[in-house]
């Protein structure tokens, strides 16, 4: 007996959404490596640590921390209240106007940082292969993003878990490949590349000045608090979670991704030792931009290594973009539209949900077009930098709403407290070298953000008879 047309439309959707929930953990785990890595990590952090050596690492540190907190704190929630979008939770929990605020933080944050990302991968092959050829920027800009519009169009977050998988394999295989070609063309083992890094200060991992941006206590506590927002909070990359089977299963996978995390950011800062050996063994002049160290170097060693960097980059590159489109359209659907309250029928729904879908592709495009004059520093300190300021109220919301448990906010001084809250934290950074005796924030605005979203949302609150969930 076949399928109705009204029947194959709800499964569609289920589908593009969740998934319907059937993704075996361990794929999901594997291919958020490269979800969560990207094309930014890719680049920058190898490029990162010629002026950051192995700081970075404390960041990485922090990650574990927080995809702790991710599995046994947000995960429980999230499938208790059988959630498509996390931001229903503030629906849930505050109102109508805290979930709008949360899910509009979240597309704000997400399609900047996802542009920026895919931005990087286009720039890259811009730069090096394509401008040689008369290939206008844009044009390139334009077919990457109409090629994931080609595979997610209907399959969405389902069809995502899979090529994740792929596009994952293809990054390391890339990092790893680069790694030996460059050991062997310097004609040196690893544990000697290690040695001369360590004599010239590149892999030093802690900096105990308390001022810096890279003190080790900042750098762990930033990196918890980073990952509790923008994988914790964030659609993208919980959507994936929640298409698991069940709470243990996505628990499983958080877990075990948050170990593969740590082993591939210490491949990647590895990558950035041997470029910076290879660069002072053999005169090669680095570029003045970090994220551009891995491309000029991939390039110099040859043709092949060329090839493999080509195709590890246009796999970190997609990895990231085509989950954000996907991401971004359901947290418009049912955050904004609010689908779930709307009495739509299935092929309005997915009228709506493919309209949004381009329309969110189209702003992908501008985004890139725009921000090409202003790429002047390393790309990972800028998407955090973003995140600082977008991500610190989802924090203070969801903090407040898992601590607070006798106090409900003012649904609708939310909006205002949540821009609030950003425009001191960022006057706070200006100034906060005057203000705090030379201590200068890095990552960890982020935190300051949060905590004033949540001071707001505790003064702006009224007490109830009893415990809120």
């Amino acid at each position: 007996m076949g399928i109705t047309p009204k029947y194959q439309n709800l499964a569609t959707n289920d589908t593009f959404f969740t998934g319907n929930r059937k993704s075996p953990w361990f794929v999901v785990a594997y291919g958020m490596i490269g979800a969560s890595l990207s094309g930014v990590t890719f680049m920058s952090v190898p490029g990162y640590v010629q002026s950051s050596q192995f700081t970075y690492f404390g960041v990485v540190l922090g990650y574990t921390i927080g995809y702790i907190v991710i599995a046994f704190v947000l995960l429980p929630l999230y499938y208790k209240l059988n959630l498509t979008s996390i931001y229903t939770y503030l629906d849930k929990r505050f109102g109508s106007n805290s979930q709008r605020t949360g899910s509009f933080f979240f597309i704000v944050s997400r399609i900047m940082g996802s542009a920026l990302r895919m931005y990087l991968v286009v720039f890259v092959l811009h730069e090096f292969v394509f401008k040689a050829i008369g290939v206008p920027f844009w044009a390139l800009a334009l077919f990457f993003i109409v090629l994931i519009l080609i595979y997610t169009f209907k399959g969405g977050i389902k069809t995502i878990i899979w090529t994740d998988t792929l596009q994952t394999t293809f990054m390391l295989l890339s990092t790893v490949i680069t790694i030996v070609f460059l050991l062997k063309d310097m004609d040196i083992s690893f544990f000697d590349m290690m040695s001369q890094a360590t004599d010239e200060g590149y892999t030093r991992m802690f900096d105990t000045d308390w001022r810096s941006n890279n003190f080790f206590l900042k750098q762990i506590l930033s990196g918890a608090f980073i990952t509790i927002a923008m994988t914790g909070l964030d659609q993208d990359m919980m959507q994936k979670n929640l298409t698991c089977k069940s709470l243990k299963e996505a628990q499983k996978n958080m877990l075990s991704f948050s170990v593969c995390i740590v082993i591939v950011n210490i491949l990647f800062l590895i990558l950035g030792v041997a470029l910076m050996t290879y660069s002072s063994q053999t005169g090669f002049a680095l570029p003045e931009k970090s994220d551009s160290i891995f491309a000029a170097v991939s390039q110099n060693l040859g043709s092949v290594t060329w090839i493999i960097f080509i195709i590890g980059l246009v796999a970190a590159g997609y990895s990231s973009a085509d989950g954000t489109l996907t991401s971004l359209t359901t947290t418009f659907c049912f955050d904004i539209l609010q689908f779930e309250k709307k009495d739509y029928d299935e092929a309005k729904k997915t009228k709506i949900r493919k309209r949004t879908h381009l329309a969110f592709a189209a702003i992908y495009f501008l985004i890139i077009i725009v921000f090409k004059p202003f790429h002047t520093d390393s790309l990972i300190k800028t998407l955090f930098d973003i995140a600082g300021y977008t991500y610190g109220p989802l924090l203070g919301l969801f903090c407040f709403g898992l601590l607070v448990k006798r106090r409900n906010p003012n649904d609708k001084a939310v909006p205002f407290i949540a821009i609030l809250s950003p425009v001191i934290s960022y006057l706070l950074n200006i100034y906060s070298e005057e203000l705090f005796f030379g201590y200068k924030f890095g990552f960890e605005i982020l935190i300051v953000n949060g905590l004033l979203t949540f001071v707001g949302l505790l003064i702006f609150s009224r007490k109830e008879s009893k415990a809120l969930n």
